[in-house]
């Protein structure tokens, strides 16, 4: 089943993402629009929020940090990040119908 917030190619993958910075806790949380939901337990302000996104999909992509890049949106809540090489794929349970997968 295809989700409008991913694409994947040749051993990489692009996510659409929006994200949530502040919240109590980091996780997904189903769909935004065309674009994944993920709630950030950092604050928007120097960067914090955008390094805790990274460490997420690391951890959840079973992937070195390195390998995640925001391609656009690093100061807007709207973002489009890639992944090379990614490791697990979490993102086949992530979805509006199982947002804490």
């Amino acid at each position: 089943m295809a989700v409008p917030w991913l694409r994947e190619a040749g051993g990489t993958i692009v996510l659409a993402l929006h994200v949530q910075p502040g919240a109590k806790r980091t996780e997904t949380a189903g769909t935004y629009g065309d674009s994944l939901k993920i709630r950030l337990a950092a604050p928007p302000v120097d960067g914090k929020a955008n390094a805790e996104l990274v460490r997420f999909l690391a951890d959840a992509f079973g992937v070195p940090q390195r390998q995640v890049t925001i391609l656009r949106g690093e100061t807007s809540r709207q973002k489009s990040v890639r992944i090379d090489a990614p490791a697990a794929r979490p993102d086949r349970g992530w979805s509006a119908a199982d947002p804490a997968a």
